[in-house]
């Protein structure tokens, strides 16, 4: 029987398997839908189907920088642990890799690696690790050099929180503080104009109801309003914000001294914005154990 595209399709999504196994499965059982879900089964394939429901909020982030192209990577798992297993390790530093020659998440999960879209490889792991696992974002900057850092490494080029920093001009090592300061503070933009407009309002509204209940006339709320936005610009964009290694000046007043310009800015955190279950330590190691 003729294996098309379209039944592989369909195994691959009731089973979680990767494309080639879900191929070779259709044709070891010549076409034969359910038997060749039981074949997945046993080859332990399946299991990702199984896995895909549940909350994955922990991992890992790995940069990868190649001359003026930086980029980040969320590999999302459901337990720390996982995040310190060596075959995870390397699995999502070769996904880092693959990442600099694409341009976005999407693009990511279709390239090849290993002779597999990366998605493909992220399902096989699911079926060997036993865990959910998702590539969640993907982050890329451009500039004449790209500097990476990574806080609290887990191993080489990847932890819990992943920085890059695109520079025109040459870094003679304020790159690697910058990028220390973003880890730190989190910054929303690399300035004013690349705020969010909806951001920016949503705040405005919010102080000026604020100044509101004060009584004031609205002439002097609207000065309240001016200085306090200046400030909450100050507080979230990185070149204006205070340079934590030198307080009496900006980020961005930092660079020029060195003689650079920050150009982009990446910052990606594991599990950030994603609502996780939360259980105490005792019960996420029994559903460990348990194999849930």
């Amino acid at each position: 029987m003729a294996i098309t595209a379209a039944m592989v399709k369909e195994l691959r999504d009731s089973t979680g398997a990767g494309m080639m196994d879900a191929k070779k499965a259709l044709t070891e059982t010549n076409g034969d839908m359910e038997a060749a879900v039981d074949w997945l089964r046993t080859k332990g394939l399946a299991k990702a189907a199984k896995k895909s429901g549940r909350v994955a909020a922990e991992g890992l982030v790995a940069v990868a920088v190649n001359g003026g192209v930086g980029v980040a990577v969320e590999v999302n798992s459901e337990t720390d642990f996982v995040g310190k297993n060596a075959d995870f390790q390397k699995m999502v530093g070769g996904i880092a890799q693959t990442a600099l020659a694409v341009s976005d998440v999407e693009a990511l999960k279709a390239a090849p690696m290993n002779g597999k879209p990366v998605a493909d490889v992220i399902t096989d792991a699911i079926a060997v690790i036993g865990e959910n696992m998702t590539l969640r974002r993907m982050a890329r900057v451009e500039g004449d050099v790209v500097v990476d850092y990574v806080h609290n490494a887990a191993a080489e080029g990847m932890g819990k929180i992943g920085v890059l920093v695109a520079l025109n001009g040459a870094d003679n090592g304020i790159g690697k503080q910058i990028a220390m300061h973003i880890a730190a503070t989190s910054p929303a933009a690399l300035s004013e104009a690349d705020l969010d407009p909806a951001v920016v309002e949503k705040e405005k509204q919010i102080q000026m109801d604020i100044a509101r209940e004060s009584g004031k006339p609205e002439a002097v709320i609207e000065k309240m309003i001016e200085g306090r936005m200046k400030k909450y610009v100050a507080e979230v964009t990185l070149l204006n914000q205070q340079f934590v290694i030198n307080p009496d000046i900006t980020v961005g007043q930092a660079a020029k001294d060195a003689g650079v310009e920050v150009v982009a800015f990446a910052r990606v955190e594991v599990g950030e914005g994603i609502e996780k279950k939360e259980e105490d330590f005792a019960a996420e190691v029994a559903k460990t154990m348990q194999g849930a």
